[in-house]
């Protein structure tokens, strides 16, 4: 696992990292060294012209140097696939071979300047061998690119209950930079930001079908704890809408980056209030926004008998379930529908009290409703594990992981952790001379697979209100896509989202065009339906 020493430093690459690198090496070497014995033995007869020895001499030459590389290159592969990621004592041998492997490249350089040099002079030979002779200089010239070492630490192997406007204004997070049309004309809506040109302000209305005479307000004013925000009218739902962006700019990322917890200064009866800093802070702008600006007020006065219905995605999610929870007291009756919402957001209290008017819906295996600072240690954990107690060389790993991405499976089919009575062949350090798995740190314990206890600054933090959580149907891969997925609905526990899942679509699953088209993927068939909800749980209304 360390990276290797040669030379002295120690460089950015381990001694099982070679295989594939080997391998396209070697194919090429052998196809090469092919061709030139093809090229000699079909015109060796044509060599007797003048210079035609010292031809002869280079192709006979030439193939000797490709014959020893292919068998160095051979011998680096072979050793490369030994061992484990944590066991590197079997390819102690490597740094040899890339010496000697290094020693070749020179011969090979000079014998191809002299290839060069005498096909220069104007050797008069069969036209066809004197191009072979010029094609394996330039071949020479260009496959041969060395590893790029760079200095290094340690490197790791890495329904339709939701509202119809809800829904299409999640879509705004998804291309609020692209509007197809943008329009020069007098604006009936408060409008605060950067959309001079309307640009944005176009690209929701079509993804929204909403009229302009339907919106409010709209702010794309952008910076840290500051999110950009909307309020329109649903007249088919008869409901006022407020939909908060979520990340879209490197103020939104710092702002999902202040990961410490505050009491959340808000109006329930609840004791526990603590809350994820930089999303309250973002929720507390937007609430500030809609009460003492009158932005509510003045929606109000327009619709006085439409209920309240915030929705948003990732980041807006989560400023969304906590604007909701500040609104309450004033708009009893506020829904909240949370799209793909961080885990971390608050106490496990506030978690509790919001199930009766927020809903959040999550797809597959997103990462972000799993992400907060305790399940990110917990990873680092289960990594830490993984990688000591793992079997299987790390080309094997590799070939397995490109082979669920393409074509889908079960990950657990592939084990990759040692039997308890093997673990003692586990001596090499995994972090060089401080191996987090061999000297004890109170801030890492492998007796449990239970998350990490985490320190006063960092407590357990839980989503928002009650989950619902699309899941594609059977296997998939990268070329399953002959015919369209197919997503099934359940409400899950919150508990079901306590771990962070590695998968090909842990990213994609987070994207807001890939979460609509699961959902109406999902809407539109008659027969996916939402589970019955725990006894004991009360009913939401989500219409």
């Amino acid at each position: 696992m360390p990276g290797m020493v040669l030379f002295g430093r120690r460089w950015a690459i381990a001694s099982d990292d070679l295989v594939f690198p080997g391998f396209f090496e070697l194919v090429v070497r052998v196809l090469w060294w092919i061709g030139i014995l093809t090229l000699y033995l079909m015109h060796r007869g044509k060599l007797d012209c003048a210079g035609g020895s010292l031809l002869s001499s280079y192709l006979i030459v030439l193939m000797i140097l490709l014959a020893l590389v292919i068998c160095t290159v051979s011998a680096i592969m072979c050793v490369s696939m030994r061992g484990t990621i944590c066991n590197p004592g079997p390819r102690k041998s490597m740094s040899k071979l890339l010496y000697i492997r290094l020693a070749l490249f020179f011969p090979e350089m000079v014998w191809a300047c002299l290839g060069a040099a005498w096909v220069a002079d104007g050797v008069q030979c069969d036209r066809t061998v004197v191009n072979g002779i010029i094609a394996t200089v330039v071949v020479r010239t260009q496959i041969w690119c060395p590893v790029t070492l760079r200095r290094a630490s340690p490197c790791f192997i890495s329904n339709r209950t939701i509202s119809g406007t809800a829904r299409s204004l999640l879509r705004w997070s998804a291309t609020p930079q692209g509007a197809r049309s943008c329009r020069s004309r007098t604006t009936d809506y408060d409008l605060v930001g950067g959309d001079q040109l309307n640009c944005h302000f176009g690209s929701i209305l079509q993804t929204t079908g909403l009229q302009y005479r339907d919106f409010i307000h709209i702010s794309f004013h952008d910076k840290v704890y500051e999110l950009p925000f909307l309020v329109a009218l649903d007249h088919r739902k008869e409901s006022v809408v407020v939909a908060v962006r979520g990340t879209m700019s490197m103020q939104d990322i710092l702002t999902d980056l202040s990961a410490d917890s505050e009491v959340l200064d808000v109006e329930c009866e609840v004791q526990d209030r603590l809350a994820h800093k930089g999303i309250s802070q973002a929720a507390r702008y937007v609430y500030r926004r809609l009460i003492h600006d009158g932005i509510l007020s003045q929606a109000f006065s327009v619709a006085p008998e439409y209920r309240l219905v915030i929705v948003g995605h990732s980041l807006g999610g989560g400023a969304a379930a906590l604007l909701a929870t500040m609104l309450r007291a004033a708009y009893p009756q506020v829904r909240c529908y949370a799209f793909a919402p961080p885990r971390g957001l608050w106490s496990k209290a506030l978690h509790e009290y919001s199930r009766s008017f927020i809903v959040s819906l999550v797809l597959g295996k997103d990462v972000i409703p799993r992400l907060s600072v305790t399940n990110l240690e917990d990873l680092k954990r289960r990594i830490l594990r993984v990688i000591a107690h793992c079997s299987k060389p790390k080309y094997k790993i590799l070939l397995h992981g490109l082979w669920y991405e393409l074509f889908g499976g079960n990950p657990n089919n592939f084990p990759t952790e040692l039997d308890g009575g093997d673990q003692e062949i586990l001596t090499q350090p995994l972090l060089g001379e401080q191996s987090l798995l061999t000297h004890w740190s109170p801030a890492y314990s492998f007796s449990s697979d239970s998350p990490l206890d985490s320190s006063p600054k960092y407590p357990p933090l839980y989503p928002p209100g009650r989950i619902i959580h699309l899941q594609e149907e059977g296997a998939s891969g990268r070329f399953s896509c002959c015919s369209a997925a197919q997503y099934s609905a359940k409400w899950s526990h919150e508990a079901e989202f306590s771990k962070i899942l590695i998968g090909p679509k842990m990213l994609t699953d987070h994207m807001p065009d890939i979460l609509m088209r699961a959902l109406d993927s999902v809407v539109s068939d008659r027969a996916a339906c939402v589970s019955c909800p725990a006894q004991g749980v009360s009913s939401v209304e989500v219409a």
